[in-house]
Parts: structure tokens; C-alpha cells; sequence
């Protein structure tokens, strides 16, 4: 029996996917490193920078605009990244998007002006839109049905190890400068925190200019030479990848969704063909489902908060603290899982798997969180005589013994009590005008525990900053609003177990995220599109995206303050229900099938 015939070039085009998986991999890492790289870095820059022009240091409404502004610039590249994939192309936005980047760090790193910080911070934001958008849409396109998932889901894990990344920076960083603060020479620790935020910005880097070397190596996407009549091109460019009759299948079948467009095309050259129809309409509505359930999941709420949630559970600051490095961890490794699943076992199954993970776990930690919330004690009007008029700021010391003035139907004019048998938690969220805050969590049983609230920690620094934070609010009488104590909850603290049980329940949201629609809603995204909408459908979805994560934001607090952490977990779980259903009931399975068998699954021909 005669062995079967191999492709000579099979173990160069195995490199070469590699390759293209380790390209796009960096566009997740910079991604990554996007999000979390100014949380270490911040620290250091509050207690050393001083404008060169006016030599003040940074208010608290500049540093946060300096964190803001990355999603300023990510939300204006999403408008028009896929206009602009479509003009130029997938390859060259790429490499576009990765000089954004590498130009962005020394704007930074080198920065003596806080202009020089917030153009820096802006380019890292665009870079990381673009890079959101076209690295997803690039992969879908030049990868084979087989590995698409695969693909796709690299990008989303090495995004996670981008924001692991960045965390281990600003901790190796914070450990040195620990050690220069022993040596107890306050001008050597300030030049060292100086160099140390300007460092932890030059790391991230190399990774920018691989990314920069590895986009002009790869091939431009194949779908896209083929729609701009370059058939040559798009015949090469596949052949880097796929063997010989491969290339010539999906080369047939773009000629025939061309076509089938073609045939729609009036004689002035105008699409006859209305986008009002089936194939086009059902997977976008389908892709902004999805897209608007991932984030009505409450994932990125779940995230920010998280060591806020575990403190109100029952962990000390410092377990507290380890639960967010354990989430962290619990992502990445999933993830990895989720790769290794998705393009066996499918994208439907895993995204009902995820979804129907997410429902148990919500579910189950908003009944612990019933069970203390039962408890809680809202003192917002003993709170709210505490407001200096004069500032309109507040200062609360909060210990077992002042604890007793904050207690309802207490007699503010005797001595404070005897120490509460059971400590408790505090926290206050207030307004100014159109805009609300929370205070950080603090303990009874903490030495030293003082929730501080002025106007600098709510509102923005700019009208665009407002706009992102609350559209509808009006910032200039918000800056001379009175503060407002919208709630301050006092909340028994749980036991340690309770605390750990609700580390556990999260935990369990987090992998099922990880392994469900974390990987999947790229691959949704990009997957369901049809060529024709692809580029600017993807855009539009994310901006859908974007304004469900911004309302979540605007609602998660007051929610929490007035219902509590149960009733969020509960309506977070609703959501999710939608999107199980979605999901199960309405995706189609697109595992082992090229683009345009997806495309004419929708048409109704399959």
C-alpha cells in the first residue's frame, strides 16, 4: 500500500500559520497591556510629576483623565476602523495601529507636560481600538475554517496575559521601590519613583515593535485583495497558509458570493441589492446581541470591583487583594482551555456551556450576598451632617468606637459606644450634581480606616471625560453642586468562610466566562459578518458594545448603594439568560465552515 501524497510545502505553511498566530497574539498583548499598564504606573506618577510649564503637580481630575483617555481615543479609531480596513487594508492598518503604539510610549516615558502624558495616553487608546477591531477581522479572513477559533482565541488569550503582564510590572517595580524607601532618603525615593513610572511604560515596548516587524511579514488578507480585483494576490496570499486545492475551494466560493453581488449591482454601479435583508440584517442583530449580552454579563464590573465586592464578602484588604490576583489567574488559565475547545467542540456549545456557567454562578452569589445584605443599615443622613459647608467635603474616621455615632436612633449627644461586638464595612457613595462616586470599602476592625470625599474624586477634568462618564450630565454645575450623600451602608462583615465562598462563586463566573464568551464574542464578532458589511458592521457592534459597558458603569453603583451587591448579581444573571438563549436556540454553528458558507447559511441556501 503506497504512503497517501504529502504537501512539500506543508511544514512551511504550518510556520507560517504559527507565525501569523504569534503576530496577531501581540495585537492582544498590546491590547492587554493597553487596559492595565497605568495602574502601576500611577502611583509613582501622582507623587512625582509637575508640569514643566506650570511646575504643579497632577490634580486628582487630571489623573483621571490621564486613565480615561485611553478610552476616549479607542472609542473614536472604533468609528472608523472599519471604513479605514476597508480603504487601506488589513495588513496596513495593522501595522498603522502598532506604530500608533510604539510612538506613544517615549510620548510618555519621556514626557515632562501633562499635554505630552494625556497625546501619549490618547495614541495608546487609538492603537488599542484599531487593533480590537482589525486583528479579529484579519484572522477571521486569512485563517482556514479549521483554525479559525484557534486563532482567534490566542488573541484573546495573550489580551489576558497583557493585563497579567502589566499587573507583574507594576509589582515588580513597587517591590524595588520599596526597597530604595529603607534606605530612608527621601530625594533618592523621588528620582526612583520618577524613573520607575517612566520604566514601567518603556517595558511594554519591544512587544509593540515586534508586532510592527511581524505586520509588514504577514500576507494581507486574502478576502480583501479578492474584493479589490487583485485575484493574483489573493491566490498567494492563501497559498501561505493552505495547500493548493484549498486556496482554489475558497477562492470559487468568493467568486460566487462576487458574483451573486455583482448580480445586485445596478448599471450605474450602485448596489441595487438593499442591506434590509435577511442575510445581512439577522447576523448583525445576532453579532449586537451578543456583543451587548458579553457586557450585560457585568464581567467588567465584576472585575473592577472585585477586591471591593470580596472586602463586603468577609476577606481582610490583603485576602482580598490575592482573590483579584487568583481572578486574574483563574482568566488566563481558561482561556487556554478555551483555545484547545473551540474548534473541536464548537463555538455554539461554548458559548451556551459559558453562558449557562455565568447564570449558575451569579445566581448563587447574589443569594450569599442576600443573606448579609438582610442586615445592612443605611446612615447616609448621619453622614450628611458630617459635610464641611464650607467645602462641601466629608471626612469619616471609621472605628469600633465612633462606630456607634453612625448607628440609627443613637444618641449623637452621649459618649461614643463600647466597641461593636462584630466589626462592620462602610461605604459611601455621594454626588456632585450630575455625577456620583463610591468611596473605597473600609473596615471597623482596620487601624486607621478613613473614608475621605471631596469633589476632586467624582467629578471629570474635562467636558469630554463628562461626556464618556455621564452624556446627559451638565459638568459646570456639577463643580459647584452640593455633596449629596446618596447612601452610606453600613453592613455587617461576614465570616472569613463566607468571604472565601464568594471568592469561589466568582471564580466560577470568571472560568465560565473565560471558557464561553470571552473567547467567543471575537470569533461572533467577526465570524457572522457577510463580506459586503464585515469592516463596518464590526465597528458599529463594538460601539454597541461600548455603550452597554458605559451604562452598566452609570448604573452599578447607585444599584448596589440602594439594592445591593445580590440585586446587581440577579440582574446580571437575567442578562445572561438572554444570551444563553441566543446563543442555543438562534447561533448557528460556524466550526468548520469557510466564511462564505457561513454567508450563505444566512441567505438561506444552506
Amino acid at each position: 500500500m503506497n504512503p497517501a501524497p504529502t504537501d512539500p510545502g506543508a511544514s512551511a505553511k504550518s510556520g507560517y500559520n504559527r507565525f501569523l498566530l504569534l503576530v496577531a497574539g501581540l495585537g492582544g498583548l498590546l491590547f492587554g497591556i493597553d487596559v492595565g499598564i497605568i495602574s502601576g504606573a500611577l502611583p509613582y506618577l501622582e507623587a512625582t510629576f509637575k508640569d514643566a510649564a506650570t511646575n504643579a503637580p497632577l490634580t486628582a481630575n487630571q489623573l483621571s483623565f490621564l486613565v480615561a483617555a485611553v478610552l476616549l481615543g479607542g472609542v473614536f479609531s472604533t468609528l472608523f476602523a472599519g471604513l479605514l480596513a476597508d480603504l487601506l487594508g488589513r495588513k496596513k492598518m495593522m501595522i498603522f495601529s502598532g506604530i500608533l503604539f510604539v510612538v506613544s510610549v517615549p510620548a510618555i516615558a519621556l514626557s515632562h507636560s501633562y499635554g505630552g502624558l494625556i497625546f501619549g495616553r490618547v495614541l495608546q487608546g487609538i492603537s488599542g481600538g484599531l487593533i480590537g477591531i482589525i486583528i479579529p477581522l484579519y484572522l477571521v479572513e486569512c485563517l482556514s475554517a479549521a483554525s479559525r477559533g484557534k486563532g482567534t482565541g490566542v488573541f484573546q488569550w495573550l489580551l489576558t496575559l497583557g493585563i497579567v503582564a502589566a499587573a507583574v510590572i507594576g509589582y515588580y517595580w513597587s517591590g524595588r521601590v520599596d526597597e530604595v524607601a529603607k534606605l530612608g532618603d527621601a530625594q533618592k525615593l523621588f528620582a526612583f519613583k520618577d524613573a520607575a513610572w517612566r520604566g514601567i511604560f518603556w517595558v511594554s515596548l519591544p512587544p509593540g515593535l515586534l508586532f510592527v516587524i511581524g505586520s509588514f511579514l504577514v500576507a494581507e488578507s486574502p478576502r480583501w485583495l479578492f474584493r479589490k480585483g487583485r485575484k493574483d494576490a489573493a491566490r498567494a496570499a492563501l497559498l501561505r497558509s493552505r495547500s493548493e486545492n484549498q486556496a482554489e475551494i475558497e477562492l470559487r466560493e468568493m467568486a460566487e458570493i462576487a458574483a451573486a453581488e455583482k448580480a445586485g449591482t445596478n448599471a450605474a454601479g450602485k448596489h441595487s441589492e438593499s442591506l434590509w435583508q435577511r442575510k445581512y440584517i439577522l447576523p448583525f442583530v445576532l453579532a449586537c446581541i451578543i456583543l451587548a449580552c458579553n457586557q450585560a454579563t457585568g464581567v467588567n464590573s465584576i472585575i473592577g470591583y472585585n477586591a471591593t465586592i470580596l472586602i463586603q464578602a468577609g476577606l481582610s484588604d490583603k485576602e482580598a487583594h490575592l482573590g483579584y490576583v487568583v481572578l486574574t489567574v483563574v482568566n488566563f488559565l481558561m482561556t487556554i482551555g478555551a483555545i484547545a475547545l473551540v474548534d473541536r467542540k464548537g463555538r455554539k456549545f461554548l458559548l451556551s456551556l459559558g453562558s449557562a456557567g455565568v447564570i449558575v454562578s451569579l445566581l448563587a452569589a447574589g443569594l450569599v450576598f442576600k443573606q448579609t445584605e438582610s442586615r445592612r443599615v443605611d446612615v447616609k443622613d448621619v453622614v450628611q451632617t458630617m459635610v464641611v459647608a464650607s467645602n462641601q467635603t466629608a471626612v469619616v474616621e471609621f472605628n469600633d468606637v465612633t462606630l456607634g455615632w453612625l448607628l440609627p436612633n443613637q444618641n449623637k449627644s452621649a459618649e461614643p459606644s463600647k466597641p461593636a461586638a462584630q466589626p462592620k464595612t462602610l461605604i459611601v457613595i455621594y454626588s456632585y450634581g450630575d455625577f456620583r462616586a463610591a468611596s473605597k470599602v473600609v473596615r471597623s476592625d482596620e487601624p486607621g480606616a478613613t473614608i475621605t470625599i471631596d469633589r476632586d474624586g467624582c467629578l471629570p477634568a474635562t467636558k469630554v471625560a463628562a461626556f464618556f462618564k455621564n452624556p446627559f450630565a451638565d459638568l459646570e454645575k456639577s463643580r459647584t453642586a452640593l455633596l449629596k450623600i446618596e447612601n452610606a451602608i453600613l453592613t455587617p462583615v461576614p465570616s472569613t468562610s463566607n468571604g472565601w465562598l464568594t471568592a469561589i462563586l466568582i471564580y466560577c463566573f470568571m472560568a465560565s466566562f473565560a471558557i464561553g464568551p470571552g473567547v467567543c464574542v471575537w470569533l461572533a464578532l467577526s465570524e457572522l459578518m457577510p463580506t459586503r458589511i464585515r469592516s463596518n458592521g464590526m465597528s458599529f457592534a463594538l460601539l454597541v458594545n461600548i455603550a452597554i459597558s458605559t451604562t452598566i458603569a452609570a448604573m452599578f453603583l447607585p444599584t448596589v448603594g440602594q439594592y445591593g451587591y445580590s440585586t446587581m448579581f440577579f440582574i446580571f444573571a437575567g442578562c445572561t439568560v438572554v444570551y444563553f438563549v441566543t446563543a442555543t436556540f438562534f447561533l448557528p454553528e460556524t466550526k468548520g465552515k469557510t466564511l462564505e458558507e457561513i454567508e450563505e447559511h444566512f441567505e438561506g441556501r444552506h
